[in-house]
Formats: C-alpha cells, structure tokens, sequence
C-alpha cells in the first residue's frame, strides 16, 4: 500500500514538472482563448502577461470566445514568435456627392511594445483618388499611390485589385505602397484627382486601408463605390479587409544592455537573446538550436529529442544528446548515418577485414607509442632531477665553509615530506612568493614545520638561497629561525624550517583585529631580543654577518610571543678587517638607511638604522610609511625625530606606552631610538650597545623576583639544531599566513 502511494506521488509530479515544461503560459493562466493558442509573454487577464501591452482580454459572449488585445481593442487572429497579426478598425474613407465627406484614419503604438511589420501594405481601392500616407519609423517617411480607372466599365461586375511584384494595377482602379518596418505612428488619408483625369468623377466614393500582404487578389464590387453607407456599416472593414501584421518586443534596451540586469532580463535557460533591429530598441528571445519551449517561463527551452523524428539513416542508431543529436552507422556499415548526408552503405567483406586489422595495428601502434613516451618522460624526469640534485649540492659547496655546510644539514626523505605535506595539497599552503610557495605539514616524529618548494632551480635564483643557507648555518641563537633540513631528491629543493605559528611583529603591531595588544614589557623584551640577535650577528659569531634587510615584517612570533630574526637571503658575511660593503642598494622604504642610500655603502651601522625604525614602531604603533597622512609626514623616521626635537614625544607616542611605560625608561628608549636613526652613521651606537642599554632598562624596571627570574631564563646558553629563515615569506597560521604587500613590506625596491 506504501509503495503504491508513493509510485501515486511520483506520477503525479512527474506530470506537473512535464506539464510545467511544455506549457506556454504562465502557470496558473489559460493557455488559450478559444481556439487561438495564448503564449507567455501574452497572457489572458492582468497578472498573466509580462506586461500591459501584452495583456488579452478573452470576450465569451462570442462562440466560440475571440481573444483582443486589451490595448489596442483589434481582435488576434494569430500569435506568431516575432509578430501578431489583429484586426483593426482602419478604413480611410472618402465621398463626393452633394458634400465632401472624408474619413481618415490615424495609428499611435509609441506607447505600446508595437511597431508595424513590413509585411502590410497601404492599399487603395476607387477611381481617380490619391492615398497618402506618412509616418515615424527610425525618422519620418511619407507615401502615397494613385488608384484610377480606365473607364467604368460593367458597374454591375466585380474588380480585382492584383497583387503584382510593385503592388500596382494600373487602370483597375486600386493601388498599393508599402509600409517600413519599425513604423509607430501612422496617418493615412485619400484625396481626389479626377479634375485632372477627367471632367466627371465615376464612381463617387473611395476607401483604403492598412493590412498585410495578402497572397490571393482582393475582390470588390464597382456598384460599392457609389454607396458609402456599405464601408460604413458594422465590421465591414474586419470581414472585408486583411488583418494588420505589428511585430512585437521586449523593453526598450538591446540585449546587452538586457542582459546587465538578470532580474528583468526576459530570456531564460537555453536560449538566446536576438535584437530587435539594428536602429529600433528592444529584443525577443529564441529557443537555442536543438532546444524547443517557450524561453521567456522558467527554467527556459527544454532539450529537443531529434531521435523522435530519426533524422538517421535506417541503418544508423540516433541518440540524443543535449541541443544535438549523433546518427552512428551499425556494424558493418559506413558513412555518416544522416539522411540527408551520406548516410550508411553497407561494407564489403574485404573492406571489413583490412578495416579490422588497420584499427587493430593503430591502436596497437599507439599503445607501443604511450609506452614508450611514458618510459622516457619518467628517464628523462629522473636524469633532470639526478642533474639539478648534483647541481644543487655544486653551489651549496661552493659556498659551504670549513666546517662544511651541507654535512651539518639533516637530508629529509622525499616521500617523508610528501607524507607530511599531504601530497604538497593546497589546503596545507601557508605563504606563497617570487621563489615558491611554503607548506605546513607534519613529520613522523609529530613535529610540525613549515616546508618550503622552490618554483624554479638555476644559478640565478638559488644565490640568494643558497646564501642564507650558508650564513645561517654559522648561527646559534634563540631569537633566529631554525633550519631543520632539506631534501635534494626531488625535482626541485625542499627546505624545511621550524614552524612559526603567531604571524609577524607587523601584523602584531598594526594590526586592529589581532588577539592581544603588546604591553610595554612586552615591547621592551621584544627589542631587547631583536637587538641581542643583531647583536651577535655583527660581533659574537665566528665571522660578522651584515643583515641587510631589517624591518618588523621578518620578525616572526612564536606561540609564547618569542621574537624570530629571520630573512638572510640578502646578508653578507663580511671580513673581520672590513668596515663596509659596496653593493647594489636593496632594502625597504622606511627601514633603509639614507646613507646607504646615497653611497652604496652597506655598514654595520646600516642594520642599526633599520632597527631604530623599528624600534620607533614599537613605540608609536604606526607604519614605517604612512599613505594617510600628508606628503612630507609619510615617513615615520621623520616624522619620530621632528617629534622628539619640538619636545612634543606625547603626541606620537601608542596610547599604551604612555600609559604603561614609565616616564624616564619610555624616554630612555626614545632617546635611544634617535641615536640609532642619526643620518650620519659613524654617530649611531653599534648594536652591542643597543642591546645592552635596552636590557639595562628592562632590568631597570623589573621588580627583583622577576629579574631572578628573568636571570635564570637567560643564563645559559642553549644548544639548538641549525637555523634559517625563508626569504619571501611569513610562514603563520590563521590571518597572518601571506602577508600583503602594502602593509609588510610598502614600497619594495631594489635600486641601482
């Protein structure tokens, strides 16, 4: 019983959602009236139509009932895709007895979705009369004919008007001209001529009338011509004349335009929009090719079974396919299969065979072909990553030191790192750069770390790869970002580095929305730190190394906030007798150094510059450079100093170092940031003693349990795995994982 319940409902669906898609009127609206079939956009009844002109009032007194256009008043005689042909009141009449009595007639559709159709003609029927008529179109025409008789002839007898090639029957006393296409306002009138044909008019009454080019001639009696009372009567100009041809459209825009706005755009599914013409706005929509329906309802034109009508050979299977179809000969036939084509003939045994063996040697060919391209693609793939291994491990060796860069590196597995990168799947991605693009993933030991897969392997790119591997690999310090390993096994480098997980010192510090807000300690550890880095960068490791590209954007954060030098793709290690370096300028604006700038010359001093800007950071909360502020206020440096020498350190100052920050220990670290930022560098403290007066004013202001602490925390010196950074990346979970360019690193440039 549940069963048959269920197949009731089915059915019933089934045949809502058929008769959904084959009716062509809007659901809920008569779908005729009468005999004459209605399709959307017309509709019987307001609410059932698109709009107002398209609204048919369906009149029942009649029998059966007549459908009119409730615009217009005229009658529908047919509904057609692009026109609608109706019967209209438009006779033109003229008389000449005892008065002169004449009729015009006057069209208006400028309100209407209407034009009149090329398709009608002016026709004029009586003797010795000129019909006029005039217009607006794309601009305005006029036009007219001349209808005269020869003589009256049989006054009892019936005349034709033809319908020759021109329109014209000269002498049968009717004429003809034609209407252009677009046409929306009409007037049309008769005037007499027989004064100069004739001295005596033959027939006293004339008639024309607008109607479409009929096929057969139009018949009428001569006796007619001399009573107007018969063209006067009721309906004799819709029982007696054509009906009008007007075509039809949708709005007042072309389909582009249309199509701008999907909420009044008529054209539905499968179909297409076509212009209305070329000078005249508007459009009407059109089932595509292989789809057949109403495309103005929903869900639009509905796929056309042309194997219905088996468009195929006898000899062919027809499947349908949406919009289309394919005709297939069967076995042991050939050709196309369409019966207007080629169709199928039948095979000779020879040709079956030879058939038969030619596609069982190409396929086979083609076969052997794939196998053997596959074999040398995964040799030729193989060889390429054997050669950009060996080269990879060339310029690490070439710049290894003494102690030897690449044994002391931990070589990955490569299908280690797939594992733990999930295949390298997008959704582990954490930054993207110029140079490739950072992974998280997870080891076998349970460690997570970030994974870096170069984009490209030469010479060129590597350098700066290549280069901080090498100074990396003679750093020991807490506050750097380790480098865990590599793997050369694969077809391009794997670096993997320890992974970062709290973003950037940039994002933490300019960032509104993100999860804490520094203190003042917190500030004033975080310098300190970066500082102490620094520090032993330029003094305490075994050869100084010059940073280059200081800035808050490579400073990574760890879970408990910890500060992460990173970014050595550009630093150099310099001789211990060497003062400075003469280099192509490379940096940051806002954190270059301006003496650099103008002489080429990188010093240790240059770092100290970059982190006074950072510092200044620190302590005022805003951006190295500034786009919301005045031309000459954009950068930070200057706009810190200019503060500092007017006495006004206040008004620069993060609203919560003024609040936190001691009076004498936020002064003291302003002052020192003014020291780091003089343009003359030989007048800048080295970094050693930034970092020692930097903690002098921590411990300064540290209660003594804290200092205690603090002392025990920082006494030793911990042992840690090599370290390295990534170049072009901020590698972090949540918002912080690809930084934007305008804010991490504002106007990047390298100048010559």
């Amino acid at each position: 019983m549940l069963m048959q319940i269920c197949l009731l409902y089915v059915t019933i669906w089934l045949h809502s959602v058929s008769a959904q898609s084959t009716s062509i009127a809007k659901p809920g609206c008569p779908e005729r009236c009468g005999t004459q079939p209605i399709p959307y956009p017309f509709g019987v009844g307001p609410g059932c139509s698109m709009e107002r002109s398209f609204e048919i009032n369906c009149n029942t007194s009649f029998d059966p009932p007549r459908a009119f256009l409730s615009i217009l008043g005229g009658e529908i005689m047919g509904i057609n895709p692009n026109n609608v042909r109706v019967n209209m009141p438009n006779l033109a009449l003229s008389t000449y007895g005892q008065s002169v009595r004449i009729l015009s007639v006057v069209y208006s559709l400028s309100a209407t979705r209407y034009t009149f159709s090329d398709q009608n003609w002016l026709t004029a029927i009586g003797c010795d009369d000129m019909a006029a008529v005039t217009g607006l179109a794309n601009r305005s025409f006029s036009g007219g004919c001349v209808s005269y008789c020869q003589s009256a002839g049989d006054s009892s007898g019936v005349a034709s008007c033809p319908n020759d090639s021109n329109g014209f029957g000269l002498g049968t006393g009717c004429c003809r001209t034609p209407i252009p296409k677009g046409t929306t306002n009409l007037y049309v009138n008769l005037t007499d001529v027989h004064r100069n044909w004739r001295n005596n008019k033959l027939f006293s009454t004339s008639y024309a009338f607008v109607g479409e080019m009929v096929t057969s001639n139009f018949s009428y009696r001569l006796n007619d011509l001399n009573n107007d009372t018969i063209f006067l009567s009721d309906n004799w100009s819709a029982k007696n004349t054509p009906p009008v041809v007007l075509d039809w459209k949708i709005g007042q825009q072309n389909c582009n335009e249309a199509r701008r706005n999907l909420t009044t755009y008529a054209c539905k599914g499968n179909s297409e929009c076509v212009n209305f013409d070329t000078n005249i706005a508007g459009y009407l929509c059109n089932c595509s090719k292989g789809y057949q329906g109403n495309p103005y309802l929903d869900p639009g034109c509905q796929d056309a079974d042309e194997c219905t009508d088996n468009p195929c050979d006898p000899n062919a299977d027809c499947t349908n396919t949406p919009g289309s179809f394919i005709c297939k000969c069967r076995k042991r036939y050939g050709g196309d299969g369409m019966k207007d084509g080629s169709g199928c003939t039948k095979l000779p045994p020879s040709t079956i065979i030879n058939v038969s063996i030619g596609v069982g040697a190409g396929v086979g060919f083609i076969m052997l072909l794939a196998i053997c391209f596959y074999v040398y693609k995964a040799k030729q793939k193989r060889n390429k990553r054997i050669e950009k291994e060996k080269f990879f491990e060339h310029l690490l060796l070439q710049h290894q030191t003494n102690e030897g860069t690449l044994e002391r590196t931990k070589l990955f597995p490569a299908k280690e790192l797939e594992k733990a990168t999930d295949n390298f799947n997008a959704s582990r991605i954490l930054g993207q750069g110029g140079q490739g693009t950072v992974y998280k993933g997870m080891l076998s030991d349970g460690k997570i770390v970030a994974i870096k897969k170069l984009k490209l392997v030469d010479e060129d790119q590597l350098e700066q790869l290549i280069n901080e591997v090498v100074i990396l690999s003679q750093i020991n310090h807490r506050n750097v970002v380790k480098l865990l390993g590599c793997c050369l096994a694969t077809e391009v480098p794997l670096l993997v580095y320890e992974f970062v997980s709290h973003g950037t010192l940039f994002d933490l510090i300019h960032d509104r929305n993100a999860e804490i807000s520094l203190s003042w300690d917190m500030r004033l550890k975080m310098a300190a730190d970066i500082a102490g880095a620094l520090a032993y960068l330029h003094s305490a490791s075994s050869v100084p190394i010059f940073h280059r590209d200081v800035k808050s954007s490579n400073i990574l954060l760890d879970e408990k906030y910890v500060v992460k030098v990173s970014d050595f793709g550009t630093s150099k290690v310099v001789a211990v007798d060497q003062t400075h370096l003469t280099t192509l300028v490379k940096g940051t604006f806002g954190y270059l150094d301006p003496e650099y700038f103008q002489t080429s010359q990188f010093t240790d001093k240059s770092d100290v510059y970059s982190f006074g800007v950072v510092l200044a950071e620190l302590l005022t909360g805003r951006r190295p450079i500034s786009s919301d502020t005045t031309e000459g206020d954009r950068n930070l440096a200057a706009r810190f100093l200019a503060s500092l020498e007017a006495g006004d350190l206040e008004s620069i100052l993060d609203a919560r170092v003024s609040e936190e920050g001691g009076r004498e220990e936020v002064g003291s670290v302003a002052r020192l940031a003014e020291r780091c930022l003089n343009h003359k560098g030989k007048m800048r403290p080295s970094m050693r003693e930034v970092a020692t007066e930097l903690e002098s004013i921590r411990i300064s202001q540290m209660p003594s349990n804290a200092r205690d602490e603090e002392g025990i925390e920082t006494s030793g010196c911990e042992v840690k795995p090599m370290m390295i950074t990534d170049i072009d990346y901020t590698w972090a979970s949540g918002k912080s994982e690809i930084s934007s360019p305008s804010d991490t690193r504002p106007f990047i440039s390298d100048i010559v």
